[in-house]
């Protein structure tokens, strides 16, 4: 199976990277497609596959073609790419909000795989929703998903209007998790730790309490109650997120992140 991977940033080398850790392809059926003179020279020093800077013939030979670049080049990278594209290629698109019509009508072919993987996809650990055209054979999205769980955990969903939502939830989501991380690492700060310290209570924290919600089959809420005795610490910390909508302001960030993947299909 050749493999051609569209953008060599972070997304695109961490498929390079796992699809070649899990020898679903070797270097020599991977090619990657990068128009930054830097980066490529990058690639290069990775070793991980025949790095191209423009667009060409090479693009017919690959039996996947992976568009992993910002939504936002979308309209420079489409027409540039289109007179080399076969109509029965198959696409795996991971850019935010562009949908599978808008491709298939700027690409002229009709098998196209949405995807929202996340970050973490880099070390393994991440998670992709996912979605595809009806002209998609039963055996390519069997062997695009065996692909994605090389980054981790995957998702697949009928309804392609799920994927802008999966943005807004595990798409953006470590940058929330990170947002609250952060507010705790200064929190501790200010209460005299020094940034090794306060660091370490804080991703020891984040790591058992996720641990903990995968071990034993208790809510959130369940485990809020375990945590918060009345008239305790955790109560009062909760009282104030409550006091203060915390809740309501994170749903409100969410809905604002869904909101923009939503504006992005209109590119």
């Amino acid at each position: 199976m050749k493999i051609l991977v569209i953008g060599g940033g972070n997304m695109g080398q961490t498929y390079a990277k796992s699809f070649l850790h899990a020898h679903i392809v070797t270097k020599e059926q991977l090619i990657i497609l990068e128009k930054s003179e830097e980066k490529a020279t990058i690639l290069n020093g990775l070793n991980i596959g025949t790095v191209q800077g423009t667009p060409g013939p090479f693009i017919k030979e690959a039996d996947l073609i992976i568009l992993a670049v910002k939504p936002q080049d979308l309209a420079l990278l489409l027409p540039s790419i289109k007179e080399y594209v076969d109509a029965q290629q198959l696409v795996l698109s991971i850019m935010a909000g562009i949908t599978i019509e808008s491709i298939q009508k700027q690409l002229g072919l009709e098998k196209v795989i949405r995807a929202m993987p996340n970050l973490p996809a880099q070390i393994g650990i991440g998670m992709t929703v996912f979605t595809s055209s009806k002209e998609v054979t039963r055996i390519e999205l069997v062997t695009v998903q065996n692909l994605l769980n090389a980054t981790g955990k995957t998702i697949y969903v009928e309804d392609e209007n799920a994927i802008d939502a999966s943005t807004a939830i595990s798409g953006s989501g470590p940058a929330y998790v990170f947002y609250f991380m952060q507010s705790m690492i200064t929190a501790a700060r200010d209460r005299g730790f020094n940034q090794s310290q306060a660091e370490l209570l804080t991703y020891q924290t984040f790591l058992g309490a996720v641990d903990l919600f995968k071990k034993y089959e208790y809510s959130c809420e369940e485990w809020i109650n375990k945590v918060a005795s009345r008239g305790g610490t955790t109560e009062a910390a909760l009282t104030s997120f409550n006091a203060n909508n915390l809740e309501e302001e994170i749903k409100n960030g969410i809905t604002a992140a869904h909101t923009r993947a939503q504006e992005l299909s209109k590119l």
